[in-house]
């Protein structure tokens, strides 16, 4: 179990090892996310966007990219 303390003006420091396995660097950004049983989880926001690409199939469409425009531009005009 690695321990970190809070100081005075609620700064903590991720210690080393945890750094090293989220893959924090200087500057680096984390959420919390609150759990109501007195539990926190720390996720590490250092993913680039570039690492979804793939995760999802591309769509089956057989329409160009112009109608995609005119469908979108018509469900607007619909949901205003």
């Amino acid at each position: 179990m690695t321990i970190a303390f809070v100081s005075a003006d609620g700064s903590v420091t991720v210690p080393p090892p945890i750094r090293k396995a989220l893959g924090l660097e200087n500057g680096g950004r984390i959420e919390f996310l609150p759990f109501g049983d007195g539990q926190v989880v720390m996720i590490a926001m250092n993913l680039s966007p570039s690492v979804l690409k793939g995760i999802l199939p591309k769509p089956d469409l057989d329409c160009t990219i112009e109608e995609m425009v005119e469908i979108a531009a018509k469900r607007a005009a619909c949901s205003a």
